[in-house]
């Protein structure tokens, strides 16, 4: 089972020039559509006298979840290349918006669709595609006397804590790798009276 994925960690731009018609791409790092939306206004709004905001996102480890837009663009000449380059450098949890300037000449679908496809290109090249693990986090729930099997299997599989409470009832949460997440839980379920809750995955 896959569990990397290929990702942006910052903002970057890039550019394409072409008969007088300037293309300003704009990559950002996403994690979910109401940011998605919220970056594409604040554009819209910064890029106020542009003719076109084109985008495309794509949200998701597996790039299933993704939209893009020609924004008055002819069908298919502006949206989709933006898309083309996040899919062919495998990235998710991206949006990259292109903003167009006329230049007075009208550049034909192909030259659109390299325009569009170069900007997008070159906002990438100028960011950092990183390579990440999925990882699902979990609640354990257990009595203080089941405190060293617990302890024992956090160390053996080199589990990060991000919270804990060591009472008399105790609770740690941490994560796992999603391909290890059922040979680490099987342990975990030996010891008795331990209680686990899936949190969420990241």
């Amino acid at each position: 089972m896959k569990d990397t994925y290929k990702t942006i960690t910052k903002e970057s731009q890039g550019l394409y020039k072409e008969k007088g018609s300037k293309f300003i791409a704009l990559a950002f790092p996403v994690r979910d559509e109401e940011q998605i939306r919220e970056i594409l206004a604040g554009v819209k709004k910064e890029y106020y006298d542009a003719q076109h905001h084109c985008y495309a996102w794509v949200l998701g480890y597996d790039q299933s979840h993704h939209k893009f837009n020609d924004d008055g663009e002819p069908s298919g000449t502006a949206g989709k290349p933006i898309w083309g380059q996040l899919r062919s450098h495998e990235i998710c949890n991206a949006l990259i918006i292109v903003v167009r300037y006329f230049g007075g000449t009208k550049l034909g679908v192909r030259g659109l669709i390299d325009a569009y496809k170069g900007a997008a290109g070159d906002a990438l090249e100028n960011n950092k595609i990183v390579t990440r693990t999925i990882r699902d986090y979990y609640s354990i729930h257990f009595d203080y006397p089941a405190m060293n099997d617990v302890m024992r299997i956090m160390k053996e599989f080199d589990l990060p804590q991000h919270t804990h409470d060591f009472g008399m009832r105790c609770r740690i949460e941490f994560s796992i790798r999603q391909k290890d997440a059922e040979k680490v839980l099987n342990q975990f379920k030996l010891i008795r009276e331990t209680h686990l809750t899936f949190m969420h995955t990241r």
